[in-house]
């Protein structure tokens, strides 16, 4: 079984643009109330196939639109396979980012926050 976007499934883990488009916005439909306690707003580069750019706003209109919305307090850049990686086990990202494989601009530590919504 695979954890992702607060669904367990036993499916294959999805790359960035799945969990973008339907696992994450799923997840904070069925929570809006926990995703506006994140109070903040990312945008996500996911480099590779099947990446992209999305922004996440966990504050005043929680969801996802696809792009740069322009507002972000926290950027987090990473490829599809390290995204995909950190899907499957959340712990993982600490490790990711001491590695140099996530790259946080902006707000770092907005970044803890977001396991509790999309991970």
């Amino acid at each position: 079984m695979t954890r992702f976007g607060g669904v367990v499934s036993s499916l294959s883990v999805p790359d960035a643009k799945t969990s973008f488009t339907e696992n994450i916005p799923r997840s904070i439909e069925s929570d809006v109330d926990k995703a506006k306690a994140v109070d903040a707003i990312f945008l996500f580069k996911v480099n590779g196939e099947d990446g992209g750019v999305w922004t996440v706003n966990m504050k005043d209109a929680p969801g996802v639109t696809e792009g740069d919305a322009g507002n972000a307090e926290c950027t987090i850049e990473l490829s599809n396979e390290d995204w995909k990686s950190m899907t499957e086990k959340p712990g993982t990202a600490m490790q990711f980012f001491m590695q140099g494989k996530i790259k946080v601009t902006g707000n770092a530590l907005l970044a803890t926050k977001l396991q509790a919504v999309i991970g």
